[in-house]
C-alpha cells in the first residue's frame, strides 16, 4: 500500500498560523496535523503501509522534511519527499508524486482528520471517503445509485443534489490507473478554473466503467481556520483521553488543577493556574496565574495572568492579559 499525501497549499485560511508553519504541521492534541492523519489512515487500511509520499512546497526546510520522514517511519514505511513549486490543482499536486502511485493507493489531503471504525475494503476498484453534512454547498459531493456505486461528482452545488460531501481522501486500487488519467489531463492541458484537478480524472475513470464506492467516516474534522482547528482538538482529545501519549516528562504542577482531557507536552510548568478541559499545551511552556481551557498553545509560550479561551497561540508567544479569545502568531507579545 502506497499513502500520497499533497500539503504543500499555503493555508491562507489559518493565518497568522501558517506564516512560519505549514498548516498540517500545526499541532493539534500534541501531534502535527498531518501525523494524526497518517496514523489514522493506517490503522483502516487493513494492510502494511510500504511507503509514505509526502508533496510539499520547496521551501518547507530540511527540518520540517526529516520530520515527516520520521512520520512516515514511524508507520513501518518508507518516507519520500516531493515538491510542488506552484498550485496548479490537486491532479498537478499529486502528480509531483508520481514515482510512488503504483499497486494500491490511497491519496490523503492534509488538512482533514476524522474518526472511522471500519477496515478499508481494499478488493474495490476505488473509495472516495465522504461524510453527511447539513450544509453541501462549501464542498464537494457525490450522488449514488441503489447499489451505493457513485455516480456523480458535484463540486459545491448550490441547490441540493446530495448530503454526502467528500472529505479528501481516496482510495485506488490500480495506481498505475489512476497515474495515467492524471497525465491525460496534463498532457491535454485540461483544467477546471485554471487548475488540474483530481475529480476530473475521477470522471473520466467513472466513465469508463470505474466503480467508486463511498467509505463513510464516523466523524469528520476539519482543520480549514482557527475556530475549526480548537474545535478539532477537543475532540481529538475526547477520542484519546486517558491515553498516556497525553502527558510528557518532566511537568512541574505548582498549585494548579487540570480539567480534562488535555495534553500536556514535556517540560511544562503550571503555577497556580486551571487548566482545561480541552487543552494542549506545547513542551517548554510556563502558565502562570491563569485560566486556560479550550485552546491550543504551542511550544515555549509563557502565559500569565490571563484568562483565555476558544484560543491558539504559536510558538515562543507571550501573554500577559485579561479575558480573550485569541489567534495569534509566533513569538507575538500581548501585554494589557
Amino acid at each position: 500500500m502506497q499513502i500520497i499525501i499533497p500539503m504543500a497549499g499555503k493555508g491562507k485560511r489559518m493565518r497568522p498560523h501558517t506564516l512560519t508553519t505549514a498548516k498540517p504541521l500545526i499541532a493539534v492534541a500534541g501531534k502535527p496535523i498531518v501525523q494524526h492523519l497518517v496514523e489514522d489512515i493506517t490503522k483502516v487500511c487493513g494492510e502494511k503501509v510500504a511507503e509514505i509520499a509526502f508533496i510539499i512546497g520547496p521551501d518547507f526546510g530540511a527540518e520540517v522534511e526529516q520530520n515527516l520522514i520520521k512520520v512516515a517511519e514511524s508507520q513501518g514505511a518508507k518516507g519520500t519527499i516531493y515538491y510542488q513549486e506552484k498550485a496548479l490543482g490537486t491532479a498537478h499536486a499529486i502528480m509531483c508524486a508520481k514515482n510512488s502511485i503504483k499497486g494500491k493507493t490511497v491519496v490523503a489531503f492534509a488538512d482533514t482528520l476524522f474518526k472511522a471504525d471500519f477496515v478499508m475494503d481494499t478488493n474495490q476498484e476505488g473509495v472516495i471517503w465522504v461524510q453527511k453534512i447539513d450544509d453541501p454547498r462549501q464542498f464537494g459531493v457525490v450522488k449514488l445509485n441503489s447499489d451505493n456505486v457513485i455516480t456523480d461528482f458535484v463540486e459545491k452545488p448550490q441547490e441540493f443534489v446530495s448530503d454526502l460531501a467528500i472529505i479528501g481522501i481516496y482510495y485506488f486500487k490500480d495506481g498505475e490507473y489512476l497515474k495515467n488519467e492524471l497525465q491525460y489531463l496534463l498532457d491535454n492541458n485540461i483544467t477546471d478554473k485554471g487548475e488540474f484537478q483530481l475529480t476530473n480524472a475521477l470522471e473520466n475513470m467513472k466513465l469508463k466503467g470505474t466503480k467508486f464506492k463511498p467509505g463513510q467516516v464516523t466523524e469528520w474534522l476539519d482543520c480549514g481556520n482557527k475556530d475549526a482547528t480548537v474545535y478539532t482538538n477537543q475532540r481529538v482529545l475526547e477520542f484519546k483521553n486517558g491515553n498516556k501519549e497525553l502527558k510528557g516528562k518532566n511537568i512541574k504542577n505548582n498549585n494548579s488543577i487540570i480539567i480534562e482531557p488535555c495534553f500536556i507536552g514535556d517540560n511544562v510548568v503550571l503555577d497556580n493556574s486551571i487548566i482545561g478541559p480541552h487543552v494542549s499545551i506545547g513542551s517548554n511552556s510556563n502558565i502562570s496565574n491563569t485560566i486556560l481551557s479550550n485552546s491550543i498553545i504551542q511550544n515555549d509560550v509563557k502565559i500569565s495572568g490571563s484568562n483565555i479561551f476558544n484560543s491558539m497561540i504559536g510558538t515562543g508567544a507571550e501573554v500577559k492579559s485579561k479575558k480573550l479569545d485569541l489567534s495569534i502568531s509566533d513569538y507575538t507579545q500581548i501585554v494589557a
